[in-house]
């Protein structure tokens, strides 16, 4: 994207919030947010992110800034969030490098496990308001009678197009994780092999802060020992690298769940597995993980007791 198609607003944003104005772009990202890689002015590269104000993004950018003072990998907020119109605006550092960490045997699984560990420990005593609602992948709690949270720009597709037991899988996980009545923490929610970057087989870089949710620690554990392989479209690993995971996790914090515990993060080992292929069929895609999860579903809700 050349820096003449930028925003009208981004300019001065940046000239405002950063003292500097873009001279380049280095790239352009759009999905749930917009991100902008900026090379300004004065030479700095930084990263520009939008998204709709739903009231999360205040909450998200107060952690990441405690979790890279306290020494996380993370990138460093440059300014608060700031409202632009209907937009939620806030720059960080750029953190270029890494490389992704591909696959989804049981040693993969140990490896983002324990990083994740790291992540919870980070997040477990910062004193931030509950970032509500949560992403949609993960908002099983949403008040509605059905499986999926109300989200006008696909309830208002054809809902046959979704696989009957995709709806009933999501159905039968969200009442499970529903009945527990687990306190809530702070956790991330889009724990994607996409989403990190590592060197010498360290963790380098945690992004997508903005995904950080308010749910059970042992549901925020589960989604994440389904969803760390993934690079795009929907993914479902095998069973024995979700148990390497959960295991992985507990031994890391020292904390071993309780068997109800146990039955929540296989409960959400499923749900946003479903939530993906309802929207790639909504949409046309191909669903590459249906398969995996027709094949899994009955053992993942037998140990979710669902």
């Amino acid at each position: 994207m050349p820096s003449g198609d930028l925003p009208d607003w981004l300019p001065a944003w940046c000239l405002d919030r950063l003292g500097s104005r873009p001279a380049e772009v280095l790239f352009c990202r759009r999905s749930t947010s917009t991100v902008f890689g900026l090379r300004l002015a004065d030479g700095r590269d930084v990263v520009v992110k939008a998204r709709g104000d739903d009231g999360r993004a205040v909450a998200c950018v107060r952690a990441q800034a405690r979790l890279f003072e306290n020494g996380f990998p993370c990138a460093r907020p440059l300014t608060p969030v700031v409202g632009v119109g209907p937009l939620a605006v806030h720059a960080e550092e750029f953190r270029p490098g890494g490389e992704v960490l591909r696959g989804d045997s049981p040693e993969v699984a140990v490896r983002y496990a324990e990083v994740f560990a790291r992540v919870m420990t980070g997040l477990a005593d910062l004193a931030v308001a509950p970032p509500l609602p949560n992403p949609r992948w993960v908002r099983w709690d949403h008040p509605g009678p059905g499986p999926w949270p109300p989200i006008a720009s696909l309830d208002e597709k054809d809902q046959g197009l979704v696989p009957t037991y995709v709806v009933d899988i999501a159905g039968r996980a969200r009442r499970r994780l529903l009945a527990a009545g687990l306190p809530c923490v702070l956790g991330h929610a889009d724990f994607e092999a996409h989403n990190l970057r590592w060197h010498d087989q360290q963790v380098q870089t945690v992004h997508d802060w903005d995904s950080l949710a308010w749910q059970p620690e042992a549901a925020l554990v589960g989604a994440a020992s389904a969803v760390f392989p993934k690079m795009g479209p929907a993914t479902l690993p095998p069973i024995d690298s979700t148990e390497a995971f959960l295991a992985a996790y507990q031994d890391a914090r020292d904390r071993w769940f309780t068997a109800e515990e146990r039955q929540i993060a296989w409960a959400a080992s499923l749900w946003p597995a479903a939530h993906d292929i309802r929207w790639e069929s909504l949409h046309g895609y191909t669903a590459v993980s249906a398969k995996a999860l027709r094949t899994q579903a009955a053992e993942r809700l037998r140990r979710a007791n669902a």
